[in-house]
């Protein structure tokens, strides 16, 4: 049987969309949560308290979360692939700056710019969800959301570069050493990546926004529902967002451990949240999100509960990665909710979710560095995950047994 060459082009083009957003998404996230790792040699150049380290990384946090419904409003209306574009390009002249940093008030204000990138999975989403069909969105929004695994890179890559990178620099200076190349490398892959979205995206800029009034773009916002999914996505990618930033800093302070060793055994709990978004996304499509989304509620509390226990680092790590897992398929299983009730909305809902848990994750570093002075227990940072995570299952389990009833009366 013969395929419909209009067919094959639309399919195309849909995986450019979504290949080209994903390795965008991946840069741009690796520089937003960048200071995760950077910020252990930064603090001890500059000499400051573990307070401070903590509002560094959540100021880029802040700043990835505030403005993810304006831009995901920016997308429906103007278009997914010029909006992404912009966003890479500001972001590259961010880390450019942060690599140029020579105090700490300038570092916070760098840090701040830095984020503008993590609005990029508001624009990402509404891009992907207007390529895409709806039987297949679950899959395609998940596969994108992969692009979480950029905090890993730093991890993974940051202390050998910082490591290998005379502090001087290289070219005379031109290229800067230690800690500042990694943020000088990811400006000059920000720049290559808008270049390529520029000339490989397709030309063809869907726009479900276009045309549509402000106040008609913004009418779910005034569903309860779509602060409950808030409130979801604050668990599974708020509380990601914080983790991937501060677990480092934890394996350093509890178990004594070098950096290169802290950043590595942060990387599975990354890579576990991270890379299993597309399989949530397929268990979604298949079964249902809220299904999927009743089972990693109940699972993320449980191992919570075992991380209030003092323990070694290899069942510490074991139990992260195995939360890390949950919050990956959640991720997926939240945001598919989305194109399934706000067809015609996923950019400004999308933005919004996205907005609330990443502030979420802004607000929990701060948090974490409080909980331990105040108690002196450092797995006392994992009392508010928990917290979080109980009131978000018990208010889906009431949604369900509220639809059950609905159900049954009907019958």
């Amino acid at each position: 049987m013969s395929v419909d060459p209009v067919e094959q082009i639309e399919r195309a083009n849909r995986l450019k969309v979504l290949w080209l957003s994903f390795i965008g998404f991946t840069l741009s996230f690796a520089a937003w949560l960048m200071f995760g790792v950077l910020g252990i040699p930064i603090q001890k150049e500059l000499q400051f308290n573990d307070v401070s380290l903590a509002w560094l990384s959540a100021i880029a946090i802040l700043n990835g979360a505030i403005w993810r419904l304006p831009f995901g409003m920016l997308a429906d209306r103007l278009g997914g692939k010029k909006t992404f574009i912009a966003l890479l390009l500001f972001s590259s002249a961010s880390s450019f700056l942060v690599s140029s940093a020579v105090s700490y008030g300038q570092l916070m204000i760098f840090a701040f710019l830095v984020g503008l990138g993590g609005n990029s999975f508001s624009v990402g989403s509404a891009w992907n969800a207007a390529w895409f069909p709806p039987k297949h969105q679950g899959f395609a929004m998940g596969l994108f959301g992969a692009g979480n695994v950029g905090a890993s890179v730093t991890k993974l890559i940051g202390p050998l570069l910082i490591g290998l990178m005379p502090a001087a620099g290289v070219l005379g200076g031109w290229i800067p050493g230690g800690w500042r190349f990694v943020p000088f490398l990811y400006g000059c892959l920000l720049f290559l990546m808008a270049i390529a979205v520029a000339v490989i995206a397709p030309a063809i800029d869907k726009k479900p926004g276009a045309g549509r009034s402000l106040n008609g773009m913004l009418k779910p916002l005034k569903d309860i529902r779509v602060w409950r999914f808030s409130l979801y996505y604050t668990v599974v990618f708020g509380a990601y967002v914080a983790m991937a930033a501060w677990l480092p800093k934890y394996f350093v302070s509890v178990y004594n451990l070098p950096l290169a060793r802290a950043a590595l055994l942060t990387t599975p709990f990354i890579f576990a949240s991270s890379l299993l978004r597309p399989f949530g996304g397929w268990l979604s499509d298949r079964y249902g999100p809220r299904k999927v989304t009743y089972g990693v509620f109940i699972l993320g509390s449980l191992i919570t509960l075992l991380l209030f226990l003092p323990m070694d680092v290899t069942p510490f790590t074991i139990c992260v990665t195995l939360l890390g897992i949950t919050q990956g398929i959640g991720k997926a299983s939240t945001i598919k909710y989305v194109p399934e009730y706000y067809p015609k909305d996923v950019g400004v809902v999308v933005g919004l979710v996205g907005s609330l848990a990443a502030l979420g994750g802004f607000a929990m570093p701060p948090l974490f560095a409080y909980l331990k002075e105040w108690t002196g227990k450092p797995q006392s940072m994992f009392w508010g995950v928990f917290g979080i995570t109980a009131i978000s299952l018990i208010w889906l389990h009431c949604v369900v047994l509220r639809i059950r009833r609905t159900e049954e009366r009907t019958i």
